[in-house]
């Protein structure tokens, strides 16, 4: 039978308390750093057990000067819960899907999908973009919960947010790319929006929504950036008709099954957190 040490389990269980403060920060901002989500213990354990779920599920072996820019910026691997038992509980832990759910002022999440974003020592940016081009949901009740496995300081290239951006329609168009960058970059030249570049600490995790602008830097240093990803839902989502082909692609994926207009309830879209 699977288990994890029992320390971590109560972790994983504990509820992580906000403060009216900070949940009107998120409704503000649409991101969010939380300091000590998890403990070196905590952190360290699951670093080893992605790590070796990465390598395993890793199919990329060209070297970096011979990959796009969107190949450069990471090695991205999906939905891991569905191949580790061990991940799984990290990615349906409540004091994060608690979090996520406490931050939308929602009644609860389901999971839409996680992702291992490992971005190699000397691996490139990764370009301006907002997340929600991708996803085929009626709202912008989704947040992303991006968990550095590590101590992450400004040399690895942590996450880079324009607060308050989730407000610009401009670039909501573009994917990932060069373009996106450029565009992107000259539209928030222009505004107000603060572009926030801090590194984190060992434990400290971001939540930001769906249609917020944000990217990251190259990684300057010789170790990878390791950082996992677990993406939320309002628990009442719906599936809305695809704008572009990656949208298509997404309900396909990650909504297999769910029918346009109505509640995203597909069997590997659970409700894990609900008041």
């Amino acid at each position: 039978m699977h288990s994890l040490p029992a320390t971590i389990t109560a972790l994983l269980n504990k509820p992580y308390s906000l403060t009216a403060e900070q949940i009107n920060f998120y409704q503000q901002n649409r991101y969010i750093k939380l300091k000590q989500v998890f403990d070196e213990s905590c952190l360290s354990f699951f670093n080893e057990a992605i790590s070796k779920r990465v390598m395993l599920m890793n199919s990329e072996t060209r070297p970096l000067d011979e990959r796009n820019t969107y190949g450069k910026a990471f090695l991205q691997l999906f939905n891991l819960w569905r191949e580790d038992e061990t991940v799984k509980e990290l990615v349906f832990s409540k004091r994060l899907a608690k979090i996520a759910s406490d931050l939308m002022q929602t009644d609860g999440v389901r999971v839409y999908h996680d992702q291992a974003l490992f971005k190699e020592g000397g691996g490139g940016i990764t370009p301006w973009h907002a997340d929600q081009y991708y996803w085929p949901l009626e709202s912008d009740k989704t947040v992303t919960a991006w968990i550095p496995l590590q101590a992450t300081p400004l040399e690895m290239g942590p996450l880079e947010f324009s607060a308050g951006s989730h407000q610009i329609i401009a670039g909501r168009d573009l994917e990932i790319s060069d373009e996106s960058e450029a565009a992107i970059q000259q539209t928030l030249r222009v505004t107000d929006f603060k572009h926030v570049i801090e590194p984190f600490d060992a434990g400290e995790v971001s939540f930001h929504s769906g249609w917020v602008f944000h990217r990251a830097g190259a990684n300057t240093s010789n170790e990878t950036r390791k950082v996992m990803t677990v993406i939320y839902m309002d628990k009442n989502m719906v599936l809305k008709q695809p704008d572009n082909s990656n949208q298509i692609n997404d309900w396909n994926t990650w909504c297999p099954g769910a029918k346009v207009g109505e509640v995203i309830n597909s069997p590997i879209n659970p409700i894990i957190y609900q008041n």
